[in-house]
């Protein structure tokens, strides 16, 4: 439910005090509430935020939004049930936040590099997106730019590469893998400095495929934006088709059936199932234990074969669309389902008992790849990575949509932080899930699946727990048009995790880490 504006007014004065003006203060149509502020105003209302422990969630830039005729940076931060989006109206400068919530170190660059922008006292002014081949000037996000091939930079020279962090001493060396690895995987850079067999530092360097999302959904009507929303991360197909179209509903005003709201949830929980079972076959692979991981692989494919007798895609693509759902399932397919899954889920407590009472796992698993609860805020950190190590937020409880409200899933939370904490999470959250879709099945209720859709002007903040975690979409419509889409999945947050993961374990102990985290490239490289 949206808050009223005396209630809006209310939490804003709790928060920042009461020296803001009532008329910048607005409402979105997805309940988060917009503040406009000056540049003094902006500096104070950060620091009262970082005091009253809100995370920072989401920072981009727009352009010509509200007053400001330049380039805008909507910073959007987060407390259990609050969101509060700070909108800076001048155009120049703004100060760096980073010191301050240090998940915006990377927001920062993405929005110098797209736009342009500058964030006065910035520690880290290095590109992000637009590697070395790029060439100078080039700001791909502003409108200005027409997509179209590039000529790149040529006769790069030493002084023009990416300056990874130096360190140095005696008996340090560097391990530098990838961008181009041995499996079928997306390009990631991963630079670690040891001592002996001792990781004691890790800069990681992503961005090798950005496709500019972003400038794709420009101009587009939101019914034609599905494909480009479903490919933001292939394996959230689901998570990112409904962000989007919450966000484009709740600008329209649009109320989903609630058969479709039931189907929609289906889809989210197989989506969840399948890439956790993916996560726990990958594991057990990384510590040599092929037959615990054969047993999840096995059931990982079968869940994706049901995903496409249900849909027709093995990714569950081409179901979500604004308004609900592009066609009803029948009956007896649901009554399969449930049948099927009643079967996997005596196969799947099986094959947790066996690795669960194999200490050559526990042992591998156990200590390994630590993520300090005290890193989740200053981060952003959310979905199984968070609540290994001590977290308990979840987007489904505390932001609820469709049926969540109604059927709230059991949040499962661990505190050692661990490889073996994040397989439990998982476990605990494939075993959930399967509860839910049991009980949706047999809840859910007969009448239509569609409701009509017709684009409104407006802008809208929404957010989604997928599989890895908190995904947000913000989408500004202008003459029924997108203006500005942006997504922002949980990896791009998540991946800052990894870097303290790592520390103190030796190189062979880095897949499963990886692994246990299972950090989407695309998902970043948007």
């Amino acid at each position: 439910m949206i808050p009223s504006p005396d209630t809006t007014r209310g939490r804003v004065a709790t928060i920042l005090g009461s020296d803001i003006p009532a008329d910048l203060i607005t409402q979105g149509t997805g309940g988060e509430i917009y503040i406009r502020v000056d540049t003094p105003g902006f500096s104070r209302a950060v620091s009262q935020l970082a005091a009253s422990q809100f995370t920072l969630i989401g920072l981009f830039g727009v352009e010509a939004f509200g007053n400001n005729p330049g380039t805008s940076v909507l910073y959007v931060f987060e407390k259990q049930d609050h969101l509060l989006v700070l909108v800076p109206e001048e155009s120049g400068p703004l100060p760096s936040i980073a010191r301050i919530f240090p998940t915006a170190t990377w927001f920062e660059r993405e929005c110098r590099d797209g736009f342009g922008f500058e964030f006065d006292d910035a520690f880290d002014t290095r590109r992000l997106f637009l590697h070395e081949p790029y060439p100078d000037g080039f700001h791909p996000l502003k409108k200005s730019f027409v997509n179209a091939p590039i000529t790149p930079r040529r006769n790069i020279s030493p002084a023009d590469e990416y300056p990874f962090r130096k360190v140095s001493g005696d008996g340090v060396y560097q391990v530098p893998v990838g961008p181009v690895h041995a499996g079928i995987i997306e390009p990631g850079h991963f630079r670690f400095s040891v001592i002996g067999e001792t990781i004691f530092n890790l800069e990681i360097r992503m961005f090798y495929k950005h496709r500019g999302i972003e400038k794709l959904l420009e101009g587009k009507v939101p019914d034609t934006c599905m494909p480009v929303a479903e490919a933001v991360s292939g394996d959230e197909s689901v998570a990112n088709a409904t962000v989007f179209c919450m966000a484009a509903e709740q600008i329209a005003g649009v109320t989903v059936p609630e058969r479709a709201w039931y189907l929609r949830t289906i889809l989210l929980e197989m989506e969840r199932m399948t890439s956790h079972l993916g996560d726990q076959g990958g594991m057990l692979v990384d510590v040599g234990f092929p037959l615990g991981a054969n047993q999840f692989f096995v059931l990982r494919e079968e869940m994706m074969r049901a995903n496409d007798r249900i849909t027709g895609s093995r990714f569950l693509r081409g179901m979500i669309r604004p308004g609900g759902i592009e066609r009803d399932v029948p009956e007896a397919v649901i009554s399969d389902l449930a049948v099927f899954l009643a079967r996997l889920k005596k196969r799947y407590q099986a094959g947790l008992k066996i690795v669960l009472s194999t200490t050559s796992v526990i042992d591998r698993f156990a200590t390994t790849g630590v993520v300090s609860r005290s890193l989740i805020l200053p981060l952003a950190l959310s979905g199984p990575v968070a609540r290994a190590s001590g977290g308990t937020e979840d987007t489904r409880v505390q932001h609820p949509y469709g049926v969540y409200g109604q059927y709230i899933p059991a949040v499962r939370s661990l505190h050692d932080g661990d490889v073996l904490a994040r397989f439990t999470v998982k476990a605990a959250e494939v075993m959930a899930s399967l509860d839910l879709i049991e009980r949706l099945s047999r809840e859910m209720p007969q009448g239509p699946v569609l409701a009509d859709f017709s684009a409104r002007d407006g802008y809208s903040l929404a957010l989604v727990e997928s599989a890895r975690g908190e995904n947000l979409c913000w989408l500004w419509i202008k003459d029924g048009r997108v203006e500005r889409c942006t997504f922002r999945t949980a990896s791009f947050c998540n991946w800052q995790a990894i870097e303290h993961a790592a520390q103190d374990n030796i190189p062979p102990d880095f897949p499963v880490i990886n692994k246990s985290m299972n950090l989407s490239y695309a998902g970043t490289d948007l």
